[in-house]
């Protein structure tokens, strides 16, 4: 109970400690834009424009800052923004007092350190992003090399003052982001696509960052404006605290998404514009005039606009030209281009040939198309635009193999491989790609345009065959899934056979045992519980009646011959001595003689075999005799006969009774024991039969040579 209560205090004692250290570090923000405001109220450096822009900025970071706090798994990243939103109030407030002589050496430390840290800081976050955690040891000693040159450059701003050049944070800077966007892009493409999602922000910060850079650098550089490399850095630091707020919205993450892709492609047109107006400075070897940047800023403004309107507008002038070109068809290379699509798209067979039939004579301007699919040298029109009906096309083998290796053909080779296909169609100019693929036709596609009409020129015959061939890989993938479908059911009924073929098996064995032990209830033990019961009459009459005991041993003798032939009759049954040392035919010979319906054996081989064959096929013989013996009729004769062909061991039992309509007639378990036993060892069992005409039942057994 003390522990309990113990752990409890120290819980609470936590809790109350976090949130303490919480409102301290949620003060940070408002104290920060408080040191901004009153900076901007005193007036410490720039015109108005600058320091609202920098009282904007440290708004910015602090209110990021205080929103990511209120969210505990982003407490780390929170750090971080009220950490720079800190620095640019301190240097702010620093600045403002140093300008009016207040503080001494020790603001002026201050200053110059909250100036120099400041890109170290902004290093911290990128390299942090989008958990607000270091996770490498390059990027944790990155960032402390990063506070340490920081720390150094501000000692020496401070040494220097007050003439300190501000170059080096420049250059820090952009270092700093150079560093920090390259890393945070790296981190966003090793995530993966399922997690990218809320990520999006922390890829959209350095793209916004980057593109504010490239164009505040390219337009101070050609026309002097803005007049400070520093309020290029502080405006290209702004997109990173919004896009952190941009976090807390789970409702923006869709808008954000949608913008990383647009923000990185205007960075890289930029970039190009840039760089182009940029050289076309350099090579003027002068600094533009006061007219002259009038005239550069609109010419920048114009190739920008004309570069984010140059897709949109290069696919309306697309339009447009194929629309002039080929009035309201579209071209036929994107014929070629949307089919593919269709094809990933899964869509039903039937609907996407009747979609390529009416493409197609849109397209081309046909008079009509068709398409033909089929194998084996049968093929079928299944799809005509206009409808011309169903319709059959019949190929020998050697005019199959030329059409599939045929390109696209005209009139004259289609009047000898294909003539039946230009029966009926008059003066029409016909064209024909084959379907084919890996030598195997599939089908045909045919183009038929009017005698007056424009004859087929390179470009169409061209469309037609590529179209052929992303259908015949498309029929090709058909024909192997439907083949798969069938070895599919043919295995799942074969396993449903082996199934029910198994328990047959075991049923089978069972019944068997069940008969041994019948049979030797009913027989041999009988005989041995008689022996036992003379055996004791015997043993009493020994000394008084010697002639009546000798009498009984007569008898026993009898009785002990006759549980012997038992005996032999039930090993007989379970696997007769005769077929273990004379062979298959000795025991069907022996079988022929001792069955119930006048047999006879027709041996052509005499030879021996795997012992597993000769049991199948003696206990096949032997429930097709007691099959006929039964249903063959009085008078019936049977004949087994034995022979090899072709590599396989045949017998047949056939009687001459009253057979059976083998369409009508359910075979019973005999016949059924009897296949299982010849599938087990690869056989397979025929059974012919008509009324009137006796029974054959035929086994094959495949032998290995």
């Amino acid at each position: 109970m003390a522990t309990t209560l113990e752990r409890a205090t120290v819980n609470e004692a936590s809790a109350t400690v976090g949130r303490f250290v919480r409102a301290g570090c949620l003060s940070l923000a408002p104290l920060s834009v408080a040191a901004a405001i009153v900076a901007a109220v005193d007036g410490w450096d720039g015109g108005v424009a600058s320091r609202t822009g920098w009282v904007c900025f440290t708004l910015v970071w602090a209110v990021a800052g205080a929103a990511l706090l209120f969210r505990r798994q982003e407490e780390r990243l929170a750090l971080l923004a009220l950490w720079f939103a800190l620095l640019a109030g301190v240097l702010a407030l620093t600045a403002a007092m140093v300008r009016d002589g207040a503080g001494g050496d020790a603001v002026s430390m201050a200053q110059a350190l909250a100036f120099a840290l400041l890109p170290a800081a902004a290093l911290h976050v990128l390299l942090a992003l989008p958990s607000g955690a270091l996770r490498t040891r390059l990027a944790t000693f990155t960032v402390g090399a990063g506070y340490v040159i920081a720390a150094a450059v501000g000692v020496v701003l401070w040494s220097d003052r007050p003439s300190a050049p501000s170059w080096p944070v420049v250059l820090e800077a952009l270092v700093a982001g150079a560093l920090g966007i390259k890393a945070a892009m790296s981190e966003y493409r090793a995530i993966r696509l399922s997690g990218r999602r809320w990520t999006h922000a922390g890829a959209l910060a350095p793209a916004a960052a980057a593109e504010v850079v490239l164009v505040t650098l390219a337009l101070h550089i050609l026309v002097g404006w803005p007049p400070r490399l520093l309020q290029i850095a502080a405006v290209a630091a702004i997109p990173v605290p919004l896009a952190l707020l941009l976090r807390t919205s789970r409702r923006l993450q869709v808008y954000v998404e949608r913008l990383v892709a647009p923000t990185i492609s205007l960075v890289g047109l930029t970039a190009v514009v840039a760089a182009v107006y940029v050289i076309v400075v350099v090579g003027l070897a002068r600094a533009p005039t006061r007219d002259e940047r009038t005239l550069l800023v609109l010419s920048i403004v114009a190739a920008g606009i004309s570069a984010l309107l140059y897709v949109p507008v290069r696919r309306r002038l697309a339009d447009f030209s194929n629309r002039l070109v080929h009035g309201a068809r579209q071209p036929p290379e994107e014929l070629v281009r949307t089919f593919g699509a269709r094809l990933s798209r899964a869509l039903p067979l039937e609907e996407l040939l009747l979609q390529l039939a009416e493409a197609l004579r849109s397209v081309l301007a046909l008079e009509a198309a068709e398409i033909w699919t089929g194998s084996g040298g049968v093929l079928e029109r299944v799809v005509s635009e206009p409808d011309r009906g169903s319709a059959t096309l019949r190929l020998t083998a050697s005019e199959e193999a030329v059409v599939a290796r045929s390109g696209v053909s005209g009139p004259a080779r289609l009047a000898v491989w294909l003539s039946q296909l230009l029966a009926d169609r008059g003066d029409a100019v016909v064209r024909v790609a084959p379907i084919a693929q890996s030598g195997e036709l599939f089908g045909l596609i045919v183009a038929e345009r009017a005698a007056e009409a424009e004859p087929f020129d390179e470009p169409a015959e061209k469309v037609l065959a590529d179209l052929a061939r992303q259908l015949g890989l498309a029929l090709r993938n058909v024909q192997l899934d439907s083949d798969l479908q069938v070895s599919l059911a043919e295995l799942r009924r074969q396993a449903e056979e082996l199934r029910l073929s198994r328990a047959r098996v075991v049923a089978a064995a069972d019944a068997e045992r069940r008969r041994i032990e019948r049979d030797l209830h009913d027989g041999a033990q009988q005989h041995l519980v008689a022996l036992e019961a003379n055996l004791g009459a015997v043993r009493a009459l020994i000394d008084s009646d010697a002639e009546k005991a000798k009498a009984i041993l007569g008898e026993l003798r009898c009785a002990v011959q006759e549980a012997m032939q038992d005996f032999r009759d039930l090993a007989h049954g379970i696997y007769p001595p005769l077929l273990q040392d004379r062979g298959l035919s000795e025991a069907l010979a022996n079988a022929a003689r001792r069955a119930s319906i006048r047999s006879r054996l027709e041996a052509a081989t005499g030879r021996r075999y795997e012992p597993q064959i000769e049991a199948t096929v003696y206990f096949c013989c032997l429930e097709a005799l007691q099959n006929a013996a039964k249903y063959a009729g009085d008078g019936a004769r049977a004949t087994i006969r034995l022979s090899e062909k072709e590599d396989a061991l045949l017998f047949e039992v056939a009687d001459d009774g009253s057979g059976l309509d083998s369409a009508r007639t359910t075979f019973g378990t005999g016949l059924t024991n009897m296949r299982d036993r010849l599938e087990a060892i690869g056989g397979d069992l025929r059974v012919e039969s008509t009324l009137g005409r006796g029974t054959r039942v035929v086994g094959t057994i495949p032998l290995v040579r």
